[in-house]
């Protein structure tokens, strides 16, 4: 078999064993987008800016400066808005329970 096969392999085991939760957290990296459309997430949830805003702990005027593209969210909260865009029930829970 090839290098680049066997390193297939590996990788496709690699995938495995995280997808069933068997990888240690250090074994691996979660991949944060360069870049989240907050406009199509808050549309996709379908909420005004003050809404999405008080439902997940931000600013109106962040929100709208994001959408503006006066400013970019930093890594932490592209991760926090992928994490809203996949489970926004779960976040809502976490932060009621706050």
């Amino acid at each position: 078999m090839s290098r680049f096969g066997k390193r297939l392999i590996r990788a496709a085991k690699e995938a495995r064993a995280i997808a069933r939760g068997e990888a240690s957290p250090g074994s691996y990296r979660i991949h944060v987008p360069s870049d989240v459309d907050v406009r199509r997430l808050r549309h996709k949830l379908k909420m005004s800016q003050a809404e999405f805003a008080r439902r997940f702990g931000f600013t109106p005027a962040r929100i709208r400066d994001w959408e503006q593209g006066r400013s970019k969210p930093d890594g932490a909260v592209r991760a926090y808005l992928m994490v809203i865009e996949r489970e926004p029930k779960a976040v809502e829970r976490a932060l009621a329970a706050a």
